[in-house]
């Protein structure tokens, strides 16, 4: 039954949530008349000091978590994390303040003079990326809210094909390389706008989105945590970081002995094999393949830079005002007056025509100089990618790759080595 709890709880919290959800859309029916409308139509924001709390608790569920991954080595408390932080920053919280679309707050203040980034967003953005630098991905562990909620939903899991794994995995690098674009560029938020799960969280996004987060949790009750692998941009980042942390998650919490016995364990791929048992290639033929990835990567750097460029104009149409003005052109070529709410907000403010399209050029301009080096840092991701597969370290135990392994703790109970206090 103690295994089950975490899930109720999850239940208990999609169930609070839509009765919330529900009092909020369909409230008690005014029946006097003269009824006056409450002055705030919207939530209040939270002060600073709130956003600070939230960086203390983020603090604090990131340290706990590293504890009950490293040290306590339990399954089971992480899960219990996953249930708090799905509760806190999800449902409580809405999915907002968030790591993963801080990257976009970074990104527009970076380039971008007229916005500054409030302290707590950068906070968000750089303490999980110090604490992966440390530990390694322990906010994907049971810190992250969307990692969380996938995470309780994944019951039956198996493995995808190495070639799936390889290809679905560079998704996540166009993602991160478009969101920056979109926000330096001050165009679009496309991690908050397309966030799956924070419609759920809210109850208030698109049906499309709901639709697709509901899918998303499906698949994951096979294919665990389709979004952390094949989506998440903040992955990226965790998944560099990860890779120098000074401790790490282990699978055995003493010497392994090769049983094997965690082989299959992980759903992630993420448990590099002992070499002991292996066939050992040629090492003339990874040599060579290195040589030639290597060699390879200004042309895919170039690749990139002029495949970005040529797209700039197409890619710039994510901007409302470039939207705005192709607008306008079809109207006045067609003769066919667009009923648009942007279209009739943009003749009853006074703008003229040229000026819409003077700033449309501005706007292309901006990211004719941004997409190539959006396509130089595809391209050469795209390279090392190719050469990491030709380096293959010589170990003799199994042990988590600390790029891929998100901290969950799923291996642990594979291991038949017990230390007893």
């Amino acid at each position: 039954m103690k295994k089950f709890v975490p899930y109720i709880i999850l239940i208990f919290l999609f169930a609070w949530q839509s009765i919330l959800f529900a009092q909020q859309r369909f409230p008690r029916p005014e029946f006097e008349s003269g009824y006056t409308y409450p002055a705030n139509q919207l939530p209040n924001q939270r002060g600073p000091m709130w956003e600070y709390f939230d960086v203390a608790v983020l603090l604090v569920a990131l340290t706990i978590t590293t504890w009950l991954a490293l040290k306590k080595r339990s399954r089971q408390g992480l899960i219990w994390m996953s249930v708090f932080s799905l509760a806190y920053f999800g449902f409580y919280r809405q999915g907002c303040i968030c790591s993963v679309g801080s990257v976009q707050n970074v990104s527009l203040a970076l380039f971008n003079d007229s916005y500054t980034i409030p302290l707590s967003a950068l906070l968000f953005f750089i303490i999980p990326l110090l604490f992966a630098l440390a530990y390694g991905r322990v906010f994907c562990a049971g810190v992250c809210p969307l990692g969380a909620i996938q995470e309780l939903t994944g019951f039956k899991p198996v493995k995808l094909p190495k070639t799936a794994e390889i290809i679905f995995a560079s998704v996540p690098f166009i993602y991160l390389a478009l969101a920056i674009l979109f926000a330096s560029t001050n165009s679009q938020f496309i991690i908050c706008r397309y966030d799956p799960f924070v419609g759920i969280f809210r109850l208030d996004a698109p049906y499309t989105m709901i639709i697709f987060g509901a899918l998303l949790l499906l698949a994951g009750i096979f294919v665990n945590r389709p979004y952390c692998r094949y989506l998440c941009p903040y992955g990226v980042l965790l998944n560099v970081f990860s890779r120098f942390a000074g401790k790490h998650l282990t699978i055995t919490p003493a010497e392994c002995t090769n049983c094997r016995l965690c082989e299959e364990a992980c759903p992630y791929n993420a448990i590099i094999p002992s070499g002991t048992d292996q066939k050992r290639e040629e090492p003339e033929k990874p040599r060579k393949r290195f040589i030639l990835y290597f060699l390879l990567m200004p042309l895919f750097t170039i690749a990139g830079a002029y495949i970005l460029y040529n797209l700039a104009p197409a890619l710039a149409g994510v901007n409302s005002n470039v939207n705005l003005a192709r607008e306008i052109r079809i109207e006045k070529e067609t003769g066919i007056e667009s009923v648009s709410k942007a279209v009739v907000a943009f003749k009853e403010s006074g703008k003229t025509e040229a000026e819409l399209f003077t700033e449309e050029e501005i706007i292309i301009s901006r990211f004719r100089k941004a997409s190539p080096w959006a396509g130089v840092f595809l391209g050469i991701s795209f390279v090392i990618g190719m050469i990491s597969l030709t380096i293959k370290s010589k170990i003799n135990e199994y042990k988590p790759h600390q790029g891929k392994c998100y901290s969950c703790g799923r291996c642990f109970k594979y291991c038949p080595i017990i230390i007893k206090a």
